[in-house]
């Protein structure tokens, strides 16, 4: 089969009897057409609805677009009766159109221009342009002419636009290298009439206006093109521009012919053929929406500026962390300290090969502008460069660093400059290079709010977004498209960790891009251990955790390590000052997705299993430590806190029901020391059903009897009865087999429903209750630390003081064995008030922090 969409669309059947199957209802296109712009790749049921419908879907929006599946792969089944069944593909969250590069014109299209682009810069014009033009034959109008865009549609067409007028503009450059300046002059009119502020169509007007006679014409064309500017948009033309006309005014008879031919007369210090003049201005126009890099922009122009030839800064970070727009915006703060040049060198090239060795040379020397042949060897080629430069302030950036080995050569041809690097992550071997460091870390929520909005919501997106400005951009761009969204409304569509990547990519397809050419350029190894780690929750992680998680990619703690600074220096992975390491936010949960795509169920259930054990050993150590980590243990919890609930949560959807019920008890003490409720609440809850699914009665009767405490402190005190009742009867149903394990359960229970008689004052109720706790005093501490407390507190309540000071020093002697230092303090708190007689105030303190006034007081 094949699809077109550069155009109106158009799907023809296989087969010798070629049929035209374009679906004719509009709604249906569009979900092909969204479907084929991301083809290959998972698009989800929420961004289908959103181009469907917009902000307004129907309530039946879901099964109407069910429907509409349905109709598009019973089409595809007509089409190819073998094959049709294989396109169209149910992948979580969404959808996966699977074709072959051949089957659509838009794959097609971008594979032909990547490699004229290619061509273009290894000086083979020839080339460059008969591939150019095989791609813009494949245009037969605008992107999907004939079907409705939503945003993600319109988005798409917008870039695809710029594409093709790039590589209309590369074909121009490549034609009028190769002498065609003549046939040319029509098609250059029309273009800058079509795109009056486009400066490089005007720059190849003039160049061919002057090698055909008309030097007067050029001239006006560049007064046109200033006069457009500097009326509309208040700015001059850039600079490149400016100097060609300079040197169209001053008849410059090196631009009478093609460059290749005419290099060796253009330089009056009589350098080798092909060499440019210099200076050589070659950088990208700043970025208008970089922010937030105040403090590392400042540091890294006075590097530059302060720095001797052969000198190298080298601005590393993960990808999207902005270090392109930085390096470029550095380069042109420090402008005056290298009059003779600066240069952008790009190391990685469309298709995402890495130039090394003479090809990355000969990328440096095409981006001065050298022109003709090049030397073939690395030596020659280094010998040129050094010439080119020699004596000369110039600053050459090297963009996209992949490794030591690729930098080395290019750091001796360049000996006379001063080097600007970025790369991701810290590549070995960078330190024996001599290179300075800038490592970039996340923007904080002040650039969120310079980018977007000056509100809450805005800090919330750049959390959201990992800092990472390349997806700030998205997110400005996505603002920017419906203007009826407010930042809250981007932030709640952001929210969920599942959905993320899918809503930053609808936004601009250049973030999702990035990210997974991070991953996909990594060696298979750091791939394999990339895809496990995204089993690991947000936040920073131990090694040990690591360990655990890695188990079938790392069998040996050196092994482990030698994974993680793999990860660190490909730019996956974060080491962190403190110890420690952690997956910046949007490549966690790209971890994530690949693990789900990529790897058996097996594997991720394995990974998570392995993980959340780890994690319910550190709990369980951590209720009986002084420290941990320098830390005491409430504010370790605090801190990782978050990180335990969404492994508990992972564990409960992957099914992992026995460790979600083991991180619930771990983190039990914790959560209700803190009073964390909502996190109680979501993993108890979690946790009972894994209970009830093991049929284990005694963890059944705990987290109930635990439900039953959060309930009462958020003083629902009809759940909280319901809760302590249901413990009461999970005992009973786990039989006496497990009377030790269930024991503790059913008198922390009783005691909450004493709680609950004392809060209504029914001071009667409460004492029958007392019964059958004394009847079966419990064995654990825990158990008779409550039935001391209770009696305390009811003693109180009758005005028997005696009675409750003898309660409360049991209480006091209990916890001082459970070395539990909470429910001591609240004991002296209590023998210190009756001692002092202030066992009539108004106010009891019921259970540790948790106060109420009391049920009687006169």
């Amino acid at each position: 089969m094949r699809f077109r969409v550069l155009g109106p669309m158009e799907v023809r059947s296989a087969g010798p009897d070629v049929r035209v199957l374009t679906p004719r209802a509009a709604k249906v296109r569009v979900v092909l057409a969204t479907l084929l712009v991301r083809v290959n790749e998972v698009v989800s049921v929420d961004s289908l609805i959103d181009e469907l419908w917009g902000e307004h879907p129907p309530r039946t929006a879901m099964t109407t677009l069910q429907v509409y599946i349905s109709q598009l792969r019973k089409m595809l089944r007509d089409a190819d009766p073998q094959g049709g069944d294989e396109l169209l593909l149910t992948r979580s969250p969404g959808y996966l159109f699977r074709l072959d590069p051949g089957q659509l014109d838009l794959s097609v299209f971008e594979d032909l221009h990547a490699r004229g682009r290619e061509a273009l810069a290894a000086g083979d014009h020839a080339g460059a342009a008969e591939l150019q033009h095989q791609a813009l034959a494949l245009w037969r109008g605008p992107l999907l002419s004939d079907t409705p865009h939503g945003s993600l549609l319109d988005s798409m067409a917008v870039r695809l636009s710029e594409v093709r007028t790039g590589a209309l503009e590369q074909r121009v450059r490549a034609e009028l290298q190769l002498g065609r300046h003549q046939e040319l002059l029509g098609e250059l009119r029309a273009l800058t009439a079509e795109l009056p502020m486009h400066e490089e169509f005007h720059a190849h007007l003039m160049v061919a206006l002057y090698r055909t006679g008309r030097q007067a014409d050029a001239l006006g064309t560049f007064a046109t093109l200033r006069r457009t500017l500097v009326d509309d948009l208040a700015i001059e033309p850039g600079r490149q521009i400016q100097q060609l006309h300079s040197r169209i005014l001053t008849g410059d008879p090196a631009l009478l012919r093609p460059s290749a031919a005419t290099a060796a007369g253009a330089s009056a210090a009589a350098r080798a053929p092909g060499l440019p003049d210099l200076p050589v201005i070659e950088l990208p126009q700043p970025d208008p929406l970089f922010t937030g890099r105040d403090a590392e922009l400042g540091e890294l122009a006075a590097r530059l500026e302060g720095a001797q030839a052969g000198g190298c800064v080298l601005v590393s970070g993960p990808a999207g962390a902005g270090k392109t727009a930085l390096a470029a915006a550095a380069a042109q703060r420090a402008a005056a300290a290298f009059p003779d040049g600066r240069v952008l060198v790009r190391l990685r090239t469309g298709t995402g090969a890495r130039p090394a060795g003479a090809d990355a040379l000969a990328a440096a020397l095409r981006a001065f502008g050298t022109t003709g042949t090049l030397p073939k060897t690395e030596d020659e080629l280094t010998a040129l460069l050094l010439r080119l430069t020699e004596g000369r302030r110039i600053l050459l950036v090297l963009d996209d660093v992949a490794s030591a080995a690729q930098l080395r050569p290019l750091l001796a041809a360049a000996a006379h400059c001063v080097v600007l690097a970025t790369c991701r992550g810290l590549p070995r071997g960078m330190a024996a290079l001599g290179v300075q460091a800038l490592p970039l870390g996340p923007l904080g929520p002040a650039a969120g709010r310079a980018l977007l909005a000056d509100d809450e919501a805005s800090a919330e997106l750049t959390e959201l977004c990992g800092g990472l400005p390349l997806a700030l951009r998205a997110v400005a761009a996505q603002l920017a498209s419906h203007p009826r969204w407010t930042t809250a409304t981007l932030a709640d569509r952001l929210r969920a960790p599942r959905s993320r990547l899918t809503e930053l990519r609808a936004a601009d397809e250049e973030c999702y891009g990035v990210l997974r050419a991070a991953y996909a350029e990594a060696a298979e190894a750091d791939r394999a251990a990339f895809r496990l780690l995204g089993a690991v929750p947000a936040g920073p992680f131990s090694a040990d955790t690591a360990a655990a998680v890695l188990g079938p990619v790392s069998a040996r703690p050196a092994d482990t390590g030698e994974s993680l600074e793999s990860l660190v220096a490909a730019g996956l992975l974060l080491a962190l000052p403190e110890g420690g390491y952690r997956l910046p936010e949007l490549l966690g949960l790209l971890a994530a997705e690949r693990l789900a795509e990529e790897e058996p169920a097996t594997v991720a259930h394995g990974a998570t299993a392995r993980l959340c054990e780890v994690l319910a050993g550190e709990l369980e150590a951590a209720q009986h430590a002084g420290h941990l980590d320098g830390l005491h243990p409430l504010q370790w919890f605090e801190l990782r806190g978050p990180e335990l609930a969404d492994a508990l949560v992972r564990a409960h959807r992957a099914g992992l029901w026995p460790q979600t019920v083991r991180l619930a008890d771990g983190m039990a003490p914790f959560l209700e020391a803190l009073a964390a409720w909502e996190l109680w609440e979501r993993c108890h809850t979690a946790a009972l059903d894994a209970a009830r699914r093991l049929g284990d009665a005694a963890a059944e009767a705990r987290l109930l009897r635990s439900l039953g405490d959060l309930a009462w402190q958020c003083r629902r005190l009809a759940e909280a009865g319901d809760h302590y009742r249901q413990a009461l009867r999970a005992v009973e149903s786990a039989g006496p087999v497990a009377a030790a394990e269930t024991a503790p359960e059913r008198v922390r229970a009783l005691a909450g429903l004493v709680d609950l008689r004392l809060d209504e004052g029914e001071l009667a109720g409460a004492a029958q209750l007392l019964d059958p706790m004394l009847d079966e005093v419990p064995q654990d501490v825990r158990g008779r630390w409550e039935l001391s407390r209770v009696q305390g507190l009811l003693a109180v309540e009758t005005r028997v003081p005696g009675a409750a000071e003898t309660h409360f020093r049991q209480c006091l002697t209990l916890a001082s064995a459970l070395g539990d230092r909470r429910l001591e303090s609240y004991a002296r708190r209590w023998l210190n008030r009756l001692d002092g007689g202030e066992h009539r105030a108004d106010w009891s303190e019921v259970r540790p922090g948790v106060w109420r006034a009391r049920a009687t007081t006169g």
